[in-house]
């Protein structure tokens, strides 16, 4: 434990500097008569935020505030295969409750660590009995936040999930549970597959699974051919396909081609407002973001330490990832033995009918009676989350 460092935001002062003059000098593009969100972030916006995050935006301030809310640690993680050791940012509150759960909060593109802000003290503050009590750990991800990034090409699903893991275990704990939406979800899959003895279970928004076959799942697959969707389901499934037709570009363009993207995301902070923007909007159920909402969650990526760039590489290693790695394909897998539950938000970017991830024999998910305490307090936090902060995978 003695390598494990408590951590203080401080960004220097000449990076605020460099910021606000590349804020100043900004080139930005016309706009069609009559744009509206279908072709993007408008451009009324942009120029708003960016004059805002240039004149008016306090980080200093917001500094200070995130370093006396979060606890915050920095600890040495290195992956076999030849990696380089990572200083791996995150936040760390026990609860007081012996009995609590570890529980392991990850993040997805383009979140970060501080998703974990409002839903801290719930998680935390149960009693063991009737609340669910949870130790919570919220590592910002390789590449992402505060943590540092790789220089070595490869860094896939297999090496996020051996950091968190090799994370847990240095912060002695042995066993403990996820939480993950967007690429949370996937690394927590990764961690079912490659730690089953100590990932006991895991907790899923934005769905991810196949349609039940009758070769496998004959009586899923059955119930599926036969009983109509509610509207809940239609509705998932109508939101499911404007994401695949008309809001998965971004995903395409940092899964075949990362660097490229890299360059107007190191060099120009308008470039990465726009971007991100883009997907606070669309991806948040009109949560009702304020400026200086969105220049706070930009900000924590333009001053991240391994910079904004790499964020985007964990697309393309994904999408690179060999026969036999951790392919999207296996990370849709049930994990045999590893409890699983999922949270079903009619705004995540994917919506599935319930019985594709429902337990086959029941009908529905598996789950002992502690992992449905665990269950229960990760939806309670999670429904806290959407209300309050908006609902970004």
């Amino acid at each position: 434990m003695s390598d494990i460092k408590p951590y203080k935001i401080a960004v220097p002062g000449a990076r605020l500097d460099d910021l606000k003059q590349r804020l100043s000098l900004a080139r930005f593009p016309d706009e069609l008569d009559g744009a509206d969100w279908d072709l993007g972030a408008p451009l009324a916006d942009v120029k708003r935020l960016a004059r805002y995050w240039q004149e008016r935006y306090d980080w200093p301030a917001v500094e200070r505030v995130l370093n006396e809310m979060l606890p915050q640690f920095t600890a040495p993680v290195q992956c076999d295969g030849g990696f380089e050791p990572l200083a791996i940012h995150f936040v760390h509150r026990p609860s007081p409750v012996k009995t609590a759960i570890p529980l392991l909060f990850i993040h997805g593109w383009p979140g970060h660590f501080l998703e974990v802000s409002k839903i801290l003290g719930p998680l935390s503050d149960g009693d063991g009995v009737e609340t669910p009590a949870f130790h919570v750990v919220a590592p910002s991800l390789p590449n992402f936040g505060f943590s540092e990034g790789t220089r070595k090409r490869g860094f896939g699903m297999e090496q996020y999930a051996e950091t968190l893991h090799k994370l847990m275990l240095k912060l002695g704990y042995n066993e403990y549970v996820t939480q993950g939406g967007d690429w949370g979800r996937h690394i927590s899959r990764a961690l079912a597959h490659l730690y089953p003895q100590h990932c006991k279970a895991t907790h899923l928004n934005m769905d991810n699974a196949d349609p039940p076959s009758f070769l496998t799942n004959p009586r899923l697959a059955l119930q599926h051919a036969v009983t109509p969707y509610t509207k809940r389901e239609r509705d998932g499934v109508a939101r499911s396909e404007w994401f695949s037709k008309e809001g998965r570009g971004y995903n395409l363009e940092q899964s075949t081609k990362p660097q490229t993207l890299g360059y107007a995301l190191a060099d120009s902070p308008t470039a990465l407002l726009a971007w991100i923007y883009e997907k606070l909007h669309d991806w948040t159920d009109a949560y009702p973001w304020t400026d200086e909402e969105v220049c706070t969650w930009l900000s924590l990526y333009w001053f991240s330490t391994a910079g904004p760039a790499a964020s985007v590489r964990i697309y393309y290693e994904t999408q690179h990832t060999e026969a036999g790695g951790m392919t999207h394909e296996r990370m849709r897998a049930y994990s045999p033995g590893v409890k699983l539950g999922f949270s079903h938000f009619p705004q995540d970017l994917v919506v599935l009918p319930s019985t594709w991830g429902a337990d086959p024999r029941r009908g529905g998910v598996r789950e002992g009676a502690r992992e449905r305490r665990a269950f229960r307090g990760l939806r309670e936090a999670e429904r806290a989350r959407d209300g309050c902060q908006g609902h970004v995978r």
